[in-house]
């Protein structure tokens, strides 16, 4: 193999890290991150916010860590998660990480109670 196409490959092979299951919150992330506003209170502004673009993703529960779905399928991951805004969720999927970023590529997406 040529050393630029093991770098390649080595370079597409790292950002996926595999499986992953989160167990979390469905935030909007533009009122989340800029002043941590979430909850059942939240549900109106966070469905206006997702529908007018601004990117939902899911805070884990255990780590606070927050997953931004990734669009490998080239759709809106907003219809993905819609239904669930400010709700409990468990979803599966493939986790990606780059620059500090954490993401998962959606597979299945369900409430939790």
């Amino acid at each position: 193999m040529r050393p630029l196409a093991l770098l390649l490959c080595l370079s597409l092979t790292s950002l996926a890290a595999g499986p992953i299951t989160i167990t979390g919150q469905v935030v909007d992330t533009g009122c989340y991150l800029s002043h941590d506003t979430k909850g059942d209170n939240h549900v109106k502004c966070a469905t206006t916010c997702a529908n007018a673009g601004v990117p939902l993703a899911i805070l884990e529960d255990t780590t606070g860590t927050v997953y931004i779905p990734v669009a490998m399928d080239h759709k809106n991951q907003n219809a993905k998660l819609l239904a669930f805004i400010e709700k409990k969720v468990k979803v599966t999927g493939t986790l990606v990480e780059k620059g500090g970023v954490k993401g998962v590529i959606l597979k299945t997406v369900e409430a939790v109670k």
